[in-house]
């Protein structure tokens, strides 16, 4: 099979992933939290998931597989309950996140329209944005990688630019210490937008269809996460360097459409909102045909089939499901909730991978230190999250654990009815060829 997945391509793919509608939706959040320290913030999220990143590497290499994550934790744990309760909960983050980019592309677009965000307007929009693509993805068409590519491209430099000439408007006063919030906010601020970094996993995916993989994996992960906690870095001085603290909390939810402002005018608030819509109409497409169609597969059949892509054309019953979810996620829950059901969910499975490197460290060689360090990580991260909920937001907490809830008792219950014994050794067929040549 010919390998046409270089360096860049799957460094793009990574990059793509994280800079979705993430950083659109979310910053106002951390803003709220960290206040004047939300660049910290960013970049404490970041640290965790460049500890993970190592684990990800190295499972890459050993198992290359379209499975990608839930592969990972399959080859260490089993193909059993758990690793059926781990993909569901893995689905259900890719449905969180597709919520989560719905949810940014109504708040930009009810800034746009009506320059505020009125409750009817942005469910209407959240709710049609996926209605649309889903309808795109059940007739077969969809964006080419190609098309993915440009829309990468546009809201990086959208981003870049956004991030270099607000440098020029800054005013430092609103960065300094004094403006920080408490450390444990400050912290808890960079954990409730975890999810904004979970789209490098995504390189897993391809790690069988790159070219030198020993080389370029390393390279994409590494180099895709590092140049993003720069960018997200980056994004949020310029906007507490551009907006009060007090206007960035009334325009949360569209807080980087205001803070262009200072320095593009009212020219700037229209090209930001312009470009969320776009990221995030994107980024629902792809969530929608690639991660969680492929998510709804190995919960389904436990394997990825010989016929993935023709499965993949036809899921239309994955689809159906995957955007009936997203449309309730969005339209009945805040984006606070969202976000913390998000992190929490993918702070979880990223401890997994981190202990799945530990576990099967003589296949991949890994550092026991490093991945028992990732696990013990992204383990005290979630507790910190859940703790800080538990005290300072039950309500938004209580919602993730429903969902986290109804997902085990759904994942128990449907093992339990179809009697699978976890006879697949791989999910992907191809990767039991791979690892007996």
């Amino acid at each position: 099979m010919k390998k046409d997945i270089g360096f860049f391509e799957a460094f793009s793919i990574g990059v793509g992933g994280m800079v979705g509608g993430g950083i659109f939706a979310v910053l106002g959040l951390t803003i709220q939290l960290s206040q004047g320290a939300a660049p910290i913030a960013f970049a404490l999220a970041g640290i965790i998931a460049l500890v993970t990143v190592y684990a990800y590497v190295k499972l890459s290499l050993t198992y290359p597989s379209e499975g990608g994550t839930i592969e990972f934790i399959v080859q260490a744990m089993g193909n059993n309950l758990f690793a059926a309760l781990v993909n569901n909960l893995l689905l259900i983050s890719y449905v969180i996140m597709l919520s989560l980019y719905a949810y940014a592309f109504g708040s930009y677009g009810c800034a746009l329209l009506i320059g505020d965000d009125q409750p009817w307007l942005h469910n209407i929009l959240a709710t049609s944005v996926i209605v649309i693509f889903t309808f795109i993805n059940l007739m077969g068409s969809f964006m080419t990688g190609k098309t993915e590519d440009i829309m990468v491209f546009i809201k990086l430099a959208i981003l870049l630019l956004f991030t270099g000439v607000g440098f020029t408007t800054i005013n430092p006063s609103r960065l300094e210490p004094s403006t920080w919030s408490p450390p444990l906010s400050i912290i808890t601020g960079g954990l409730m937008i975890f999810l904004a970094y979970e789209g490098f996993e995504l390189i897993a995916n391809t790690a069988k269809d790159i070219k030198n993989p020993e080389k370029n994996l390393p390279r994409a992960f590494y180099s895709a996460v590092i140049f993003v906690i720069l960018l997200y870095i980056g994004v949020a001085a310029v906007a507490i360097g551009n907006v009060s603290i007090a206007e960035a909390q009334k325009a949360k939810d569209y807080i980087l459409a205001v803070a262009a402002e200072p320095f593009f005018g009212k020219t700037g608030f229209t090209i930001i909102s312009i470009a969320a819509l776009l990221s995030t109409a994107s980024a629902i497409n792809a969530t929608l045909y690639g991660g969680g169609r492929v998510g709804y597969l190995i919960a389904k059949l436990g394997e990825l089939p010989h016929t993935f892509d023709e499965k993949i054309k036809q899921g239309y019953e994955g689809v159906i499901i995957i955007a009936l979810m997203s449309i309730i996620f969005t339209t009945s829950f805040d984006l606070e909730n969202i976000s913390i059901a998000g992190s929490a969910g993918f702070l979880i499975i990223f401890a997994l991978v981190n202990l799945s490197a530990f576990i099967r460290y003589k296949e991949t060689q890994a550092n026991r230190f490093i991945t028992g360090f990732g696990f013990i990580l992204c383990s005290l991260a979630t507790i910190v999250l859940i703790g800080y909920n538990t005290l300072h937001n039950p309500h938004a907490l209580l919602s993730s654990g429903l969902v986290i809830g109804i997902v085990a008792l759904f994942s128990a219950l449907y093992y339990k009815i179809e009697k699978r014994k976890g006879t697949a050794q791989y999910l992907d067929k191809d990767l039991k060829n791979h690892l007996h040549k």
